[in-house]
């Protein structure tokens, strides 16, 4: 990788762009964030060493402000727990915590029909069900890398045999229902890309070509949802990839996509640094970063119509948390894959927002919703949606990826 002397960046910032001591900083401070702030956050807030697994709606303060389980969350920070266990530190409450979601999945979380439901009570009484497989993919991933960090080879198999319904839940014709009725058709974004990071976790540990075969075809369909025309990548596309020119097909979710982007990186980087997989990756992440870097606010702002037009969705202007975590990851993972300054820049923009405007002084953990200008919309630090994943994970990848920069340099 070549680097030059130096750079600015669009806010006239500059930046020496031989990394020793920027990197070595930032990947101390995620490593410690992690360790000192949001696991022991976690641990001691939403853990429950009463009918197992984790709580996620949580107050500011760490308070419980309702009981309902995100059964995603059970496979979310399961997997989290044990991804922290194996790439940070041998931190035996966190496998223990990884077991207790995986414990509570078996024995609450699955229905008869093989599908596994949304939302439980404390005790895993069933609340909802919806036809999404993302409570499955979780599972699976917190299976495999709880197989890795533990040596119990059962749980690999067992991460495998999920991935396999899985699939059967999504290729067979109405096992799940359709977004829509047949007047529209349309095929998702967010099943397509959660396969290839699901596939790519159990492959780590239980190799099949059957998981390589499903990241294949995942590329090749991600490409449909790609309009050069926009040069944007949107959520719902028809089934050939036409635009659906409703407010919902005209939809881009820059955090979405960046998301998407650091996926096809780490297969790329799989497949031996792969150029056509990379300039895929790189391609979607400098549209959705031009579509979502807030030029006026900073941050990455959560959603855009690829027309330019008012958006339906009433949070289009609010800055989330995960969005930012994702762009963290991504121009991090693009730099270590390209050498290209600019998303360093990028990584430095995204990295000094985040910190200025997430992290909560008083209680500890991370704001997830902020107006357009950074101001905090409410406070919780948690819900269905948001709980232990995206933040760990980010400050896991993110340190293990300013190592390998790091380890690279000459």
């Amino acid at each position: 990788m070549t680097r030059e002397s130096d750079s600015r960046d669009t806010l006239g910032h500059t930046f020496i762009t031989m990394p020793y001591h920027y990197l070595s900083d930032f990947s101390e401070l995620y490593r410690k964030s992690l360790t000192d702030d949001i696991m022991p956050f976690w641990l001691k807030h939403g853990l429950d060493r009463v009918n197992g697994g984790i709580y996620t709606c949580l107050d500011r303060d760490g308070t419980v402000i309702d009981t309902t389980k995100s059964v995603w969350f059970q496979g979310r920070f399961g997997f989290t727990a044990a991804y922290a266990y194996n790439n940070i530190m041998n931190n035996e409450q966190w496998l223990a915590a990884s077991k207790s979601c995986l414990d509570f999945i078996e024995a609450h979380c699955f229905d008869r029909d093989g599908r596994m439901f949304f939302e439980v009570t404390a005790d895993g009484t069933p609340l909802r069900k919806r036809r999404y497989v993302f409570s499955e993919c979780f599972a699976a991933i917190a299976m495999a890398e709880y197989a890795k960090a533990s040596g119990d080879g059962s749980y690999a198999e067992k991460a495998l045999t999920l991935f396999k319904e899985i699939l059967r839940f999504t290729d067979t014709p109405g096992l799940l229902p359709d977004k829509y009725l047949p007047a529209l058709k349309a095929i998702g974004h967010s099943v397509t890309m959660i396969l290839i990071n699901t596939a790519a976790v159990i492959r780590g540990v239980m190799p099949d070509p059957l998981l390589d075969e499903r990241i294949d075809r995942s590329i090749e369909r991600l490409k449909l949802f790609i309009r050069p025309e926009f040069k944007a990548m949107l959520e719902t596309v028809t089934p050939d990839g036409g635009l659906i020119d409703t407010c919902a097909g005209r939809t881009v979710n820059p955090g979405h996509c960046i998301e998407t982007a650091w996926f096809l990186l780490d297969e790329a980087r799989h497949r031996g640094r792969d150029a056509e997989l990379t300039h895929m990756a790189t391609t979607i992440l400098d549209w959705s970063w031009d579509w979502g870097w807030d030029r006026e606010y900073g941050g990455i702002i959560n959603l855009r119509d690829c027309r330019g037009l008012p958006c339906q969705d009433y949070s289009q202007d609010m800055k989330f948390w995960w969005p930012q975590t994702e762009a963290i990851i991504a121009t991090l993972s693009a730099y270590e894959t390209t050498g290209n300054i600019k998303y360093l820049q990028m990584h430095r923009q995204a990295h000094d927002w985040a910190w200025a405007h997430l992290p909560d002084p008083e209680f500890g953990e991370w704001f997830g919703y902020l107006h357009r200008d950074g101001t905090v919309a409410q406070p919780a630090k948690g819900n269905i949606f948001k709980g232990p994943f995206h933040i760990p994970r980010m400050m896991v990848k993110a340190a293990m990826l300013c190592s390998d920069i790091l380890g690279a340099q000459p």
